[in-house]
């Protein structure tokens, strides 16, 4: 996922000191939680309550903002920001009270009586660092999983969506104490101070060179961080496919948010008995979404900034069959298919982020495994089949942040799975559950009874003392 944090300062970690323009909020952050305040149910289901209401208050100036950030319709900006953090809240919410419930686990047969006992604790003070490309979700996802687990957050949206970020910085501070949450604003200098400071979790939406910076500035401090990032995931269609719905699943999945999606298909691996058909059913289905003229159609985004404009426009090349216009006064880019494309091409040394869909074609999977496999692991990977032998295959012989077959982008939005990266892609994962876990301290508790004490564990130790311990790890399970 590309970020445009790109010259954030790797700096030490310094104590909290007054010559930090952020001090002070860490620090009343940290006595707050210090207190305990946010640690009981009740504190919490208020707290996503409140989250709720400032989604339903601010709904129409959070659609506002994503057009004039992205220009992002109604509808896609409801359906993939606002919509579905108003389901996850729902969902944490119903869910809470059980997720905090200690989990009770096995006590091995020698250290009985006693029982044991997993229970879920803060982390603390949380520094939640997210992107431009989806400004709501990729910013209050990540929040929902430190409020529900009952830490305090500091969070700092990305400047290159000034319209979200203002919107964003109006929510918190009118529906949240800047004790538990608060919003930073800012750029590189306002990051680079933030990283400075003492964390107890931090976590990171954005391009993988700067997630090492931030995986760098954790470590001075052993603080645990999740870095979700990002890559070129690869498609591959198979020839036992359903043309029409592959078509359908692959643009909606290619250009929505005009292709500035980490989980977005990067290019596509398309077997050769296939291609050509695949290729016309994609060309009609683009026309069907967006019509004739996809510059004037309602529902296509536009690019971010200039830079990013400039970037994507210089990785159209070769053999473009089909779209490749271009307006630098709106910064729009027709969505844009390129065959025959090389390894070496330009537009597959890096990820795209853009509405552009290159094409390779392979004889059988084990070219297009082989092909996966040599690049680093991608954040998501897309396979179109109805052979359950190629499913098998594909899953069992590579390896990315997760799996969609026959479908695109999906896997990240239901709570029941987590959504993360893997190697280059990313570490740690989030949604419902995992979210909680995410922020939450794992944190072993036995208790044992007085009676039956092993007296064979003491010294003196000797001979017989020896064998029974032999005996009892043999049977420690």
């Amino acid at each position: 996922m590309t970020q445009d944090i790109e010259t954030v300062e790797s700096q030490p970690q310094q104590p909290v000191s007054s010559g930090n323009p952020f001090a002070e909020i860490v620090r009343k952050q940290r006595d707050f939680f210090n207190s305990g305040a946010s640690k009981s149910a009740e504190f919490r289901i208020k707290q996503l309550k409140n989250l709720k209401e400032a989604f339903h208050k601010h709904h129409e100036n959070l659609e506002k903002a994503l057009y004039e950030d992205l220009r992002k319709s109604k509808t896609e900006a409801f359906a993939t920001e606002i919509g579905i953090m108003i389901a996850e809240i729902e969902h944490n919410m119903k869910n809470i009270r059980k997720w905090m419930q200690p989990k009770k686990v096995k006590t091995p047969l020698f250290f009985m009586p006693g029982k044991s006992r997993i229970h879920y604790e803060p982390f603390g003070v949380s520094l939640i660092i997210s992107p431009w490309n989806y400004p709501v979700k990729n910013l209050f996802g990540p929040v929902l999983g430190a409020m529900t687990a009952g830490n305090c957050s500091v969070l700092k949206p990305s400047e290159v969506s000034p319209y979200t970020s203002a919107v964003a910085k109006k929510m918190v501070d009118e529906f949240f104490d800047p004790e538990f949450m608060t919003v930073v604003e800012g750029g590189v200098p306002e990051t680079s101070e933030l990283l400075k400071l003492k964390w107890d979790y931090i976590f990171f939406t954005g391009g993988t060179e700067i997630g090492r910076i931030i995986y760098q500035a954790a470590a001075k401090q052993l603080a645990p961080c999740t870095l979700e990032l990002g890559g070129k995931s690869p498609t591959i269609v198979d020839k036992d496919i359903n043309l029409d719905v592959t078509a359908k699943r692959l643009c909606w999945g290619k250009f929505v948010n005009a292709g500035q999606t980490c989980v977005a298909p990067d290019y596509l691996l398309v077997h050769k008995d296939i291609k050509q058909k695949l290729i016309e059913k994609l060309k009609e289905t683009i026309n069907e979404f967006y019509g004739e003229n996809p510059a004037e159609s309602p529902d296509l985004g536009r690019i971010i900034s200039d830079r990013h404009y400039n970037r994507i426009k210089n990785l159209i090349d070769g053999d473009v069959i089909f779209g490749g216009q271009c307006d630098e006064s709106q910064r729009y880019i027709a969505p844009t298919i390129i065959d025959n494309v090389s390894p070496d091409a330009k537009v597959m040394q890096q990820e795209i982020f853009g509405p552009i869909l290159p094409i390779i074609e392979y004889e059988n999977v084990d070219e297009a495994i082989a092909f996966i496999n040599d690049r680093e692991k991608p954040l998501a990977l897309y396979l179109f089949s109805n052979n359950e032998n190629v499913r098998r295959k594909i899953i069992d012989n590579t390896s990315s942040g997760g799996v969609c077959i026959n479908e695109t982008i999906m896997h990240m939005a239901s709570p029941e799975m987590p959504f993360g990266g893997v190697g280059n892609s990313g570490m740690g994962a989030y949604n419902g559950r995992f979210g909680f876990d995410t922020f939450s301290h794992k944190k072993p508790v036995m208790t044992r009874s007085f009676l039956f004490d092993v007296k064979q564990k003491y010294a003196p130790f000797n001979a017989k003392k020896l064998n029974f311990v032999k005996f009892a790890l043999k049977r420690l399970i």
